[in-house]
């Protein structure tokens, strides 16, 4: 149920974001989810499309892209719906390297996308403890 995440490499530089939302924008790719990372140099955009394929090809070859594995847990609007998660992962030995959230509607709720040290592990576990989880197809129609 894992979904993939793309990891694009960005100078820390004016105008280079840009370009990249720009290249999606042109290419009709859907922006779900994002984050930015950033060192002196060089920046980390993390991002969940409508199209992965398509957005490496509207990159083109000059952007350096990698696939991730990442989880979507869904969370409720409610206090300490993210600690419950955090919590069934940490109590049964998952690390969690990063995360971000995103929204959708209110039909289709909130999200934490996890980037965890065992993804299938990580899924059982939070399928057992009542948790939904999006699939790839899912964030697709979004």
């Amino acid at each position: 149920m894992a979904i993939k995440q793309l990891s694009v490499f960005v100078e820390n530089k004016p105008g280079m974001l840009y370009d990249i939302f720009k290249k999606m924008s042109d290419a009709g790719i859907n922006m779900r989810a994002m984050s930015v990372a950033d060192t002196k140099d060089f920046g980390v955009l993390r991002l969940i499309v409508s199209d992965n394929a398509k957005a490496k090809e509207a990159f083109g070859e000059d952007t350096i892209v990698a696939d991730t594995d990442v989880i979507a847990v869904e969370m409720g609007d409610t206090a300490g719906a993210l600690c419950k998660v955090i919590e069934s992962l940490g109590k049964n030995g998952i690390n969690i390297e990063y995360a971000y959230a995103f929204t959708a509607s209110k039909e289709i709720g909130a999200y934490t996308v996890l980037r965890v040290d065992h993804v299938p592990e990580a899924e059982k576990i939070l399928k057992d403890k009542g948790f939904a989880l999006l699939d790839q197809k899912d964030i697709d129609r979004l």
